[in-house]
């Protein structure tokens, strides 16, 4: 999949955020960042940093990967393979979406212990 601009981003999110139900101040608000700004991300004006592509996914609910993909940040081959314990872990149904929650937290919370995930090159090499 080829890069999107960052127009494609601002629109990925206006989407996600109508489809979560939330005001632009909203989203703004439980992302800590201003209303303004966000309205210049979903306008295209400003490409956000990585950091800032990681609150609004912890806001909307979804993966951080999935808009690091959306802003060019990411291949979208290495997100599949990031996706994968996501994955595993919601569709699960022997635990309950808490249980979920807490899981998914201690496995991201690990990755950034740990660092980037390594590049196909190095995988080969391993």
């Amino acid at each position: 999949m080829a890069s999107l601009h960052v127009g494609d981003l601002g629109a990925f999110l206006r989407e996600q955020r109508r489809n979560a139900k939330l005001s632009l101040r909203q989203l703004a608000d439980a992302a800590g960042v201003s209303n303004p700004y966000l309205s210049q991300i979903e306008r295209g004006l400003r490409k956000p940093s990585a950091e800032i592509l990681q609150q609004l996914a912890k806001a909307l609910r979804i993966s951080a990967e999935t808009l690091y993909v959306q802003a060019g940040i990411l291949d979208e081959r290495d997100r599949d393979d990031l996706l994968q314990v996501p994955a595993a872990i919601m569709a699960d149904p022997s635990i309950t979406e808490q249980q979920k929650q807490a899981l998914l937290q201690i496995y991201e919370s690990f990755r950034k212990e740990n660092g980037p995930a390594p590049g196909p090159e190095q995988r080969q090499h391993r």
